[in-house]
């Protein structure tokens, strides 16, 4: 079986891959101080829970876009799995062309969704994932990656706004009915739900204006489904997305591993 770890700035996914489908996933904050035992013994438990074993493990495919925490994720994976795991930009095959200016700095989550939703839709395609950062990825027809652009997520917008302004509270995220709202809670939920489904609308249509073409949208991420039914401009809501990507590029690599 196949462990897969994305991390993000947020959260952390676990997810285990029997090599038919993905029968068990989890998720953890993510913490640069957490070490390889303490990650153990957290998934020791929940591993359990689904009646499997470490033992069960083969192989171990992590990205991660916090520098800080992939020292332990790799200890993880080599002290209680025997495993070297494959990390994305360091040895792994993605088999596409990374199109930017400094290809180095695309980060890890980015291409591995690139990869995720060109194995699935026809391109191009702008793929959004709403996480710590909203990102927008445009991903061509043959698979490359073509850039995009990074805005602050929905939730990080939603702290700074309570952190810089001493009256106003700290709140959860809801999609209000109406775009007046009539009390500060209400302004607030109004002003950024929907001034994020303006951000998206805005950058998608501008990035399609420029690509010259249409293009395919996808959204992914931890609070994407926010918008379902709040935008017309996003084609497919898409959870899975980012795990198909790890899940290819791990089977990229072994290929290439074989044939060499």
């Amino acid at each position: 079986m196949l462990l897969a770890i994305e991390q993000g700035n947020t959260n952390t996914l676990f997810a285990i891959h029997d090599g038919k489908a993905w029968v068990a996933q989890w998720r953890v904050a993510t913490e640069t101080t957490r070490t390889a035992d303490e990650y153990a013994a957290w998934l020791y438990q929940l591993m359990h829970m689904n009646g499997l074993d470490f033992k069960v493990i083969d192989d171990c495919i992590i990205s991660s876009v916090v520098p800080q925490s992939l020292f332990n994720l790799r200890k993880l994976c080599q002290r209680y799995f025997d495993r070297q795991p494959f990390v994305i930009g360091e040895n792994t095959h993605l088999g596409i062309d990374i199109r930017i200016d400094k290809p180095r700095e695309a980060g890890a989550d980015r291409l591995v969704n690139a990869i995720g939703g060109h194995i699935k839709y026809d391109g191009p395609l702008i793929i959004i994932d709403s996480g710590t950062a909203t990102t927008f990825d445009v991903v061509a027809a043959d698979g490359g990656y073509e850039g995009g652009a990074i805005a602050p997520g929905i939730n990080l917008s939603m702290q700074a706004l309570h952190q810089a302004a001493a009256k106003l509270p700290r709140i959860a995220i809801e999609k209000p009915n109406r775009k007046i709202g009539k009390d500060t809670v209400s302004a607030m939920q109004t002003g950024i739900f929907w001034g994020y489904v303006g951000l998206i609308e805005y950058l998608v249509a501008s990035i399609q204006g420029e690509y010259g073409q249409k293009m395919t949208v996808i959204a992914t991420g931890g609070v994407v489904s926010l918008f379902e039914g709040a935008t017309d401009k996003i084609d497919y809501f898409d959870h899975d997305l980012t795990l198909r990507g790890l899940l290819e590029i791990y089977k990229r690599t072994l290929a290439t591993s074989a044939a060499s």
